[in-house]
């Protein structure tokens, strides 16, 4: 699994499993440099083997770089958990006795030419319990489903410090991603905001990545809000975990910063349109805190497909209000910034 940050929190789960089962393996993270940053320092993790992306022609160079590091390494086990073409060439490259992916229908880029075994197929569900079909065919239990993404020391110290000079709880909120497809518009966050600090009485702090269109768009939103908001965008992702960790709430379009509140137990309004919150949306928890604009109708009863939609445009400040009210009288508690309750119980179905 190489880059994605909402895939990266997705994998959590599935090496706690493995490493709770079978303690005595020693597990390698194949990932790129975004990824790596983030779980870095996880329990479960014994080795990272980091995958530099190139451009262009310079793109072979990669794979001859990730070929010369794995080269005297050998795996009894390769679990392929994605499916393009990238991932693919990477499992070829890979001394694996049994290299395990997902079947013909749903690999990608002819991603199962390079895998010695597959899962059997399976009807459309939430990515997590995708991934765990991995597990379940290597014999694995994937209960009880944990993460365990925290601060570290030094990182709880300067959050600590960040949360102390707000006048009030934090909501953090993530304006941009890197679909435009997924990205609601900037009157509209304007407006959110300023109902986050007027009736709710948390303060408002942007976060997310650095990239241009996360900028601009966050530039456009503060340019047309009354609310006092703290500007926290940077490109340290461990600082955007505990800045989502020491939050009171969440709220976020379906990207990385919306799965890695679910992992340490945010609560999160999840803005959706573009992808399916019954795929994609925080895994067992927070379901009450959907703002659905990928439901052609209310009520629609769709299945978990990965079918893209362009109903962003459905969503209204109206919509996205009535969830944070929701989340504040039910999941919003604690008379510090950074307290509040855990997520409920990963045992249910």
């Amino acid at each position: 699994m190489l880059s994605a940050l909402g895939d990266a929190v997705h994998v959590l789960p599935v090496a706690n499993a493995l490493k709770r089962t079978w303690p005595g393996t020693r597990i390698t993270w194949i990932v790129q440099p975004a990824a790596r940053a983030l779980v870095g320092a996880h329990p479960a993790i014994d080795d990272f083997l980091v995958f530099h992306r190139r451009s262009g022609l310079q793109g072979i160079g990669g794979f001859a770089d990730f070929a010369a590091q794995v080269r005297a390494r050998r795996f009894d086990l390769l679990l392929g958990l994605q499916v393009y073409l990238k991932a693919g060439v990477l499992t070829a490259l890979t001394p694996a006795t049994v290299k395990l992916g997902f079947d013909r229908v749903r690999a990608r880029d002819l991603q199962w030419l390079f895998t010695t075994h597959r899962i059997p197929p399976h009807r459309p569900q939430h990515v997590q319990d995708q991934y765990f079909e991995f597990l379940r065919w290597l014999g694995v239990d994937p209960e009880p489903v944990t993460w365990d993404l925290a601060p570290d020391e030094r990182e709880r110290e300067a959050q600590a410090a960040f949360f102390s000079s707000l006048d009030r709880p934090a909501c953090a909120v993530v304006v941009g991603t890197t679909n435009p497809r997924k990205d609601w518009h900037a009157g509209g966050w304007a407006r959110v905001l300023e109902a986050v600090e007027r009736d709710h009485g948390l303060r408002p702090v942007l976060v997310g990545g650095p990239s241009e269109t996360e900028r601009r768009i966050a530039n456009e939103v503060l340019a047309r809000t009354s609310a006092r908001v703290v500007d926290a965008l940077g490109d340290d992702v461990r600082r955007l975990m505990w800045l989502l960790e020491g939050s009171a709430l969440t709220i976020s379009p379906d990207t990385g910063p919306l799965h890695v509140s679910r992992a340490v137990g945010t609560p999160v309004v999840g803005l959706f349109g573009h992808t399916n919150p019954k795929r994609s949306g925080p895994y067992r928890a927070w379901q009450d805190l959907v703002v659905d604009g990928y439901a052609e109708h209310p009520g629609e009863d769709y299945p978990a497909t990965p079918v893209a939609r362009d109903g962003m445009r459905r969503i209204t400040v109206e919509m996205v209000l009535e969830k944070v009210a929701i989340a504040v009288e039910r999941h919003v508690r604690g008379s510090e910034p950074w307290v509040r309750p855990r997520p409920p119980g990963l045992t249910e179905t």
